[in-house]
């Protein structure tokens, strides 16, 4: 019996994903495959190894603390911080 290639990632519906859930979950962390659930044909989210999620979010982070950090120097030299109401007005909320 010839055991089938690993793919980097593949697409199931949410009933195909929920009758593999535990092999779809073994592969993500074994092998590092992601696997899309999908509804009628749409992407709706995402099985992925832990390890790739915890990246993503330690990027995240980091992008968020430059950001930030970016800001407090521009307030340090001089420019006017934005108010959430000004904010609000800009962005239309």
């Amino acid at each position: 019996m010839t055991a089938e290639p690993i793919r980097p990632e593949q697409e199931l519906s949410i009933s195909a994903a929920r009758d593999k859930l535990a092999d779809i979950v073994s592969r993500a962390h074994y092998s590092g495959r992601i696997t899309y659930v999908t509804r009628r044909g749409q992407r709706l989210a995402a099985i992925v190894p832990a390890d790739l999620a915890e990246a993503i979010e330690r990027a995240e982070d980091a992008a968020d603390v430059a950001a930030a950090r970016e800001a407090l120097a521009r307030i340090d030299a001089g420019e006017k911080p934005v108010s959430l109401s000004e904010l609000r007005a800009e962005l239309g909320l």
